[in-house]
């Protein structure tokens, strides 16, 4: 006798799964309650039992694929008299054990990432431990989404729980372990005994792939997130009031529309701020700024924090990938691009452009300098070539020369993240426990939080501070 058994409802609204792990063969004998698939949802990674003993006759589904709610996965032999108990009933049950876990998950991931933030855990991170990534890791699935919410790899992690299984306290150890290392080669602060500065390499290549999948994988379009700009909405008679005049939106302006209306539907923006400290900077751009204009024969060209900056960003980008990337939607695929374009943001009469400089990770600072007084100038006389303003990866924004203390710049569509710096302006600071008057540069990243999370956009930018902080580090660099 041949039985089915369906993806059964996961709560909590959740309509599909991903498969991420079929742990049976067809031909296997299954026990009851041995667990058999492994699915992700947008919630939880979730490991869903058998429901009933016997020979598997077909698996319906693969690694990889996404499942909808009610879509068979598997059918059993079942040879024996009265083995199957009633499908419905079981279906039930999975649902029932699914909904519990998702729920008893919720509230322990937010206990336990409580405590690693504030650091009440141990550091049970395995130094240089070797593994077998291919063979499963026991945990149980509050586990596993734990691991997934703090960027744990299990296999990683040191086992304490009853037959090798890693517990929510093991992996909430190895992520306290891992942040505080992460921290320490960040760079610690001042005064410490620790390296003051160190290469970073959270979000490597490798990590890319790791994250996001290799390349050449089953790819489909993100149908969900397309067509978001919903339909055209009905105006108010605005003649009934007063005297109106209407303008045709055209030209630039027309086209910025476009694209702000693209990137504000189509990218869900997150910004992330911080501050940095460039007085020992900018008394470097005051003390060889005369040096600049004679060698370039053009008082315009001066090293400016924005060019410091670009040169900053080469370096994050090249730690950080997926800030350098873009979500193409049409095919459900990360690009991610290996050459490093800076978009800067240039304010005209006619409406914002962004030129591109192309390959700053290859340019002097002197060579940035030239080229983005160039294209600045050229920019707002409206004489910017065509392929200059294409091809960016990455796009700067400045309002310091007209003040404001921070904003939150709206991502370039299809680019993945923008960084917006304001005034630096004279502040009071505490150094060395001393309040003295130092100079401060805020500043403000927006990305596509598709691509990437709240602490990698933290530690991009805190990459982008250090250098800016501390000139020498650009030299330690090259």
């Amino acid at each position: 006798m041949t039985v089915e058994f369906k993806l059964p409802d996961l709560g909590e609204g959740i309509h599909e799964a991903e498969i991420i792990g079929v742990k049976v063969k067809e031909g296997e004998m299954v026990k009851e309650d041995q667990i058999i698939f492994e699915v992700e949802t947008d919630k939880a990674v979730v490991e869903i039992p058998s429901p009933y003993a016997g020979a598997v006759a077909k698996i319906h589904v693969t690694t990889g694929q996404t499942v909808t709610v009610g879509s068979v996965m598997i059918a059993y032999d079942i040879a024996a008299k009265g083995a199957v108990k009633n499908a419905a009933a079981e279906n039930e049950k999975a649902v029932g054990s699914v909904e519990t876990t998702d729920k008893a998950a919720e509230a322990e991931i937010a206990v336990a990432k409580e405590a690693v933030t504030a650091g009440r855990t141990n550091n049970g991170a395995a130094a240089n431990k070797t593994v077998d990534t291919d063979r499963p890791v026991p945990a149980t699935p509050a586990t596993r989404r734990l691991a997934r919410e703090l960027g744990v790899d299990l296999h990683q992690v040191n086992a304490t729980g009853p037959a090798g299984r890693v517990s929510k306290e093991d992996v909430m150890a190895f992520a306290a372990g891992s942040l505080e290392s992460r921290i320490q080669t960040n760079g610690a602060s001042k005064g410490s005994s620790a390296p003051a500065f160190s290469t970073i390499s959270p979000a490597s290549s490798a990590s890319m792939q790791e994250k996001y999948g290799t390349a050449g994988g089953a790819t489909a379009p993100l149908s969900a997130l397309n067509n978001n700009a919903g339909k055209p909405v009905e105006y108010p008679d605005f003649a009934k009031f007063g005297k109106v005049e209407r303008l045709p939106l055209k030209s630039i302006r027309r086209k910025i529309a476009v694209n702000m209306t693209q990137a504000w539907t189509h990218i869900p923006h997150v910004t992330h701020f911080d501050e940095a400290n460039v007085s020992d900077l900018t008394a470097l751009v005051g003390k060889y700024e005369k040096e600049f204009a004679i060698r370039s024969g053009d008082n315009k060209v001066k090293p400016t924090l924005t060019v410091f900056t670009i040169k900053a960003l080469a370096s994050a980008l090249k730690l950080f990938p997926q800030f350098n990337s873009s979500l193409d939607e049409n095919t459900g695929e990360i690009v991610v691009k290996h050459y490093y374009n800076i978009g800067v943001a240039v304010a005209t009469e006619r409406g914002l452009i962004v030129p591109v400089i192309r390959d700053v990770d290859q340019k002097s600072f002197y060579e940035i300098a030239v080229e983005l007084s160039d294209i600045a100038a050229k920019t707002r006389a409206g004489r910017v070539e065509l392929d200059r303003l294409q091809g960016g990866t990455f796009t700067l924004t400045n309002i310091g020369a007209i003040g404001g203390t921070s904003m939150s710049p709206m991502v370039n569509f299809p680019e993945a993240a923008i960084l917006g710096m304001a005034r630096a302006s004279q502040k009071p600071i505490v150094k060395d426990g001393q309040i003295v008057i130092g100079t401060i540069l805020p500043l403000a990243m927006s990305f596509d939080h598709r691509l990437a999370d709240g602490a990698e956009a933290a530690y991009f930018v805190q990459h982008v501070v250090k250098l800016l902080e501390d000139p020498f580090k650009f030299v330690l660099e090259a």
